[in-house]
């Protein structure tokens, strides 16, 4: 199995800053693309941000200029630096990931268990 584990989390007020950071882990022999995806309550889980395994990125039309998604190859973590925070951007944060566990083997979505990011106003 393939496991992912977010981090860095919390509350803070609007304008402030925070960084996600995710750890893949287990049976792994390739990851692909990984990326950031956000579920506020109410509504339907959207992509955030996505990073290609050579660096491409794409974003939600939302956080173009306050997020930005990168990640460490080497360490099989993606990170999610959030700048200028708004009140809208309140939801658990998911990390997913593209991945491999054998040469041969299907590519297959994984998914961490979240982590709450709150933006007070």
């Amino acid at each position: 199995q393939v496991q992912l584990v977010e981090s860095g989390g919390g509350l803070v007020q609007a304008g402030g800053s925070l960084r996600l950071s995710c750890a893949a882990s287990g049976s792994i022999f390739r990851i692909n693309d990984m990326g950031w995806y956000r579920q506020a309550p109410g509504k339907q889980r959207e992509l955030v941000a996505t990073v290609t395994r050579g660096g491409s990125t794409n974003y939600v039309d939302s956080v173009k200029g306050r997020f930005t998604i990168s990640r460490d190859n080497a360490k099989n973590m993606v990170y999610l630096q959030m700048n200028s925070l708004k009140p809208e951007d309140t939801a658990v944060y998911y990390c997913n990931c593209n991945a491999t566990r054998s040469m041969l083997g299907p590519a297959l979505g994984y998914w961490g268990q979240g982590t709450q990011v709150t933006v007070s106003s």
